[in-house]
């Protein structure tokens, strides 16, 4: 944790990584699975938007697809009325704070940016549109790169020829997502969190989102609504080994482990 001072370039200012950032979840869809995050009217969108920077956040992730396990989509159009709806409530409660766009669609991706000045671009898919890549290059706005192979390994080859795609494109500012729930099993997820530091070679941000995910609830034989005590555990080994961003539904947990371990690293800092 603190290694290497990091950034990104969220147009035109930096956003420093030398200490870890927290990244606050919005849904604003009426199926994510944890319903804690779903925002689906105005007031609810500004409440959730309000508590995310009351609790310490410095980033807010929006989203308007779900990609839960045994969902179905939202089709395109209605992730981008979703958001055509969200983001002038979101913009009007954080008008400073950097807005994520939590999408798979290179159209989606164009449009929050282009029409509301979103300023990263949160892809779950690994690239898999092979139009997102020159995309997210165009708009110029930094991208997390989520992984959907199952162990470490595989991981870093791709992440090395993928990032290699993206600098031939042009695209400056990337982050790393491990993408833990998505392409693993239970016992592979804990495999790469237990190697997570592996993926600090790359030199480049490392996102980390495990917030209330199966991973926990299925190793525990506990609910959703209860996994919180352990999302903050894994939260606070993901610190350890170098995450810059934990993007999570419970933010002042959050911030609070960053703190914590803040002081075990930096003391001189903590305070």
């Amino acid at each position: 944790m603190f290694q290497k001072a990091l950034s990104v370039n969220i147009h035109g200012r930096l956003l420093s990584l030398d200490r870890p950032q927290v990244m606050g979840i919005l849904n604003a869809t009426p199926d994510s699975f944890f319903a804690g995050s779903r925002c689906f009217t105005e007031e609810k969108i500004a409440q959730r938007t309000r508590r995310i920077l009351d609790e310490g956040a410095t980033i807010i992730d929006v989203g308007a697809c779900s990609t839960r396990p045994g969902g179905t989509p939202a089709d395109e159009a209605e992730e981008m009325e979703r958001l055509r709806i969200a983001l002038p409530i979101v913009r009007r409660e954080a008008p400073v704070a950097p807005l994520s766009i939590d999408t798979f669609r290179p159209a989606v991706a164009k449009m929050a940016v282009e029409e509301f000045g979103a300023d990263i671009i949160n892809d779950v898919s690994e690239g898999a549109d092979a139009e997102m890549f020159p995309t997210v290059a165009r708009l110029g706005v930094p991208y997390i790169l989520m992984s959907l192979k199952p162990d470490l390994g595989g991981m870093l080859k791709a992440f090395a020829s993928e990032v290699q795609q993206l600098r031939d494109l042009g695209q400056k500012d990337i982050i790393l997502d491990p993408g833990f729930g998505f392409g693993k099993t239970l016992e592979g997820n804990y495999a790469i969190m237990s190697e997570l530091e592996r993926l600090r070679v790359m030199e480049l941000p490392l996102l980390v989102g495990i917030s209330r995910k199966r991973m926990i609830h299925q190793l525990l034989g506990i609910s959703v609504d209860d996994s919180l005590n352990g999302t903050t555990v894994l939260n606070t080994i993901a610190l350890m080994k170098g995450a810059d961003i934990l993007r999570v539904h419970d933010v002042k947990a959050a911030v609070e482990a960053v703190k914590i371990v803040g002081a075990l690293v930096e003391p001189d800092k903590s305070r």
